[in-house]
């Protein structure tokens, strides 16, 4: 008997979740993973994934209004993302990727935002009216969603690490 084995190709593994509103939708075409729908509130977008992979070769294309001047991207699984192609969105918006089970940027990750880019293995994130978007979002009650700027980033007992990879 022999076994026959072939390298598996890795692709990009971003699955979208149910928590939000409106919730986010991925749609594959060729090597983009090109990300829309999201819940807005004012000029901020929310997204939530359960996994959040990035794959050599490939991009995660956040494809929204040129009106939002914030995204944040929460992963609400249990396994840390790996980031080793381009992560880009249109027009001037920050990007907050938050997943606190940990984030590994290896030697081929990339960016091309138009605006500032934040990675955090935070918790949640807190906003200046007591709001706070978390990745362990409560199924009892609906998303609390804010239109205000960012104020801070809670953090558990044990976030994961943020690594790069030059190797």
């Amino acid at each position: 008997m022999a076994w026959i084995s072939s390298p598996t190709q890795v692709v990009a593994q971003i699955v979208p979740d149910a928590t939000l509103p409106n919730p986010s939708v991925v749609q594959l075409q060729g090597t983009t993973n090109r990300i829309v729908g999201g819940t807005q509130a004012g000029a901020n977008l929310f997204h939530s994934f359960k996994q959040f992979d990035v794959s050599t070769g490939t991009v995660a294309y956040f494809d929204q209004n040129p009106a939002i001047a914030n995204i944040f991207a929460r992963i609400t699984g249990s396994k840390p993302s790996s980031v080793n192609g381009l992560i880009q969105a249109n027009g001037s918006a920050n990007l907050f990727l938050l997943n606190p089970n940990g984030i590994l940027f290896g030697p081929n990750a990339q960016l091309n935002l138009g605006g500032a880019f934040l990675a955090t293995t935070a918790n949640s994130i807190l906003f200046p009216d007591g709001k706070v978007f978390s990745a362990t979002p409560s199924s009892q009650s609906a998303p609390l969603l804010s239109i205000n700027r960012p104020l801070g980033l809670i953090f558990n007992n044990n976030p994961g690490p943020i690594t790069q990879r030059s190797d």
